[in-house]
């Protein structure tokens, strides 16, 4: 064997693990296994976990801020204004730069896997063209899947429809729309349709920023849905941000849920970005803006937690953790429950890996040998501490490590087998 990581606990619960690995993969999983290996890594009862996968991200934007100026506003709306503002300004090289610099920051936390959208409304297509050099460079060490996204409307702006088949062409694999910023409610509608059948003919995946507002009549998932289910879609199709849901009336939303569990659409809340930009017009009470996380989860919808914005015209802040993502959604969604707070950890691991169709993820015979080494017993303490990363393994190999933390508290009686390491 090349590698024997002993002692580890995993998220299912399980305590006490030995991992196998060779050649890149992992060769056995169990308590004890009796193999030698060229190297030894004692996790000391502390979580190995599958990497972090981030379902909603947007790299070409990523580590812009301040240019050409500050979100003044923090808002959305001026966000989007800014980004178009920016547009002109961009240089191929300069968006590479600073993608490949915030992938170094993702790896070295242990998140190995981006779903990306990129925006096509520019005719140049400097982004995609950028994105696509980053996908190939980062290969070896980060997945990095790519939505071709019209940030502008594929109706509202020139040519974007044909830009985003164009992307397609090049290779970004997935298809993006955004029919809330539509001119009408009728041409969000309109660009769902396009959109889901471009994608079913094409046979891709599809995955909408969807009813990104505050208004509780913003209902497109519904049409995404219908759509998802006449064309066949069924795991194939995301709605991204769903805020309008945390508007809606009970009422409809119980017609809702079940008709998305029907047709297979998943959903993706970004905790971070929907608390901040959300209920901006209201004064007080003011609405937590995220979607309806434990009432999706409940009607069996596959729910994954974004990054969505690290210091770009949108967020000025972000450093690529996912697990400060699921903190944040766990207390937005009140998902303090044990089994709650295990869910917002798989919404930041298995299931946004399920809905980006990666294979070969996880900690079984067989899968790739990706995985990060957690300074933290339990994923519930890992969202707790935001656990540092004592090691990052990408296909059996060292790609990132740390040091545990060996701080300790000396209080005095303090029982000898409670571990007050950060608290804990």
């Amino acid at each position: 064997m090349d590698v024997v990581i002993r002692n580890a606990n995993l998220a299912d619960g399980q305590q006490g693990v030995d991992i196998a690995i060779e050649h890149g993969r992992i060769a056995a999983v169990g308590p004890r296994l009796p193999l030698q290996a060229a190297r030894e890594i004692d996790a000391g009862g502390d979580l190995v976990s599958p990497p972090f996968v981030d379902a909603h991200f947007h790299l070409d934007a990523t580590l812009s801020y301040g240019l050409p100026r500050v979100n003044a506003s923090g808002t959305l709306l001026e966000g989007i204004a800014l980004w178009g503002e920016l547009k002109p300004q961009l240089t191929q090289q300069a968006l590479i730069d600073r993608a490949l610099q915030y992938c170094d920051w993702a790896v070295a936390r242990g998140l190995l896997a981006i779903r990306s959208h990129v925006d096509v409304c520019d005719d140049r297509l400097l982004a995609v063209e950028a994105l696509l050099e980053v996908k190939r460079r980062v290969a070896p060490y980060l997945d990095l899947q790519l939505v071709a996204f019209p940030q502008d409307g594929v109706l509202r702006a020139p040519h974007a429809l044909i830009n985003l088949k164009r992307a397609i062409a090049m290779g970004v694999e997935v298809v993006g729309g955004i029919p809330h910023f539509e001119r009408t409610m009728a041409e969000g509608a309109e660009s769902v349709r396009i959109l889901c059948e471009f994608a079913a003919d094409q046979g891709l995946m599809v995955d909408m920023h969807c009813d990104e507002s505050d208004d509780p009549m913003s209902r497109h998932i519904e049409t995404l849905a219908c759509h998802s289910n006449r064309l066949g879609l069924h795991g194939r199709v995301t709605g991204s941000h769903l805020t309008s849901m945390h508007s809606m009336d009970n009422y409809y939303v119980s017609k809702l849920l079940p008709l998305m569990r029907e047709a297979g659409v998943n959903a993706i809340a970004n905790p971070l970005i929907n608390i901040t930009l959300q209920g901006r017009h209201d004064s007080y009470p003011k609405r937590r803006g995220m979607t309806r996380v434990p009432e999706l989860l409940a009607a069996g919808i596959p729910v994954a937690f974004g990054h969505d914005c690290v210091m770009d015209p949108w967020y000025s802040l972000g450093s690529g953790d996912m697990l400060e993502v699921a903190h944040m959604g766990l207390h937005v969604a009140q998902m303090t429950g044990q089994q709650a707070m295990r869910d917002c950890f798989r919404a930041v691991t298995t299931t946004p890996a399920a809905i980006l169709g990666l294979r070969g993820y996880g900690i079984a015979p067989g899968c790739h040998a990706d995985l990060v080494l957690l300074d933290a017993a339990d994923p519930v303490e890992a969202i707790r501490l935001r656990a540092g990363r004592r090691l990052v393994m990408r296909r059996g190999k060292i790609v990132a490590e740390s040091p545990r933390a060996q701080a300790r508290l000396h209080l005095p009686q303090r029982p000898e087998h409670v571990d007050f390491r950060l608290g804990r």
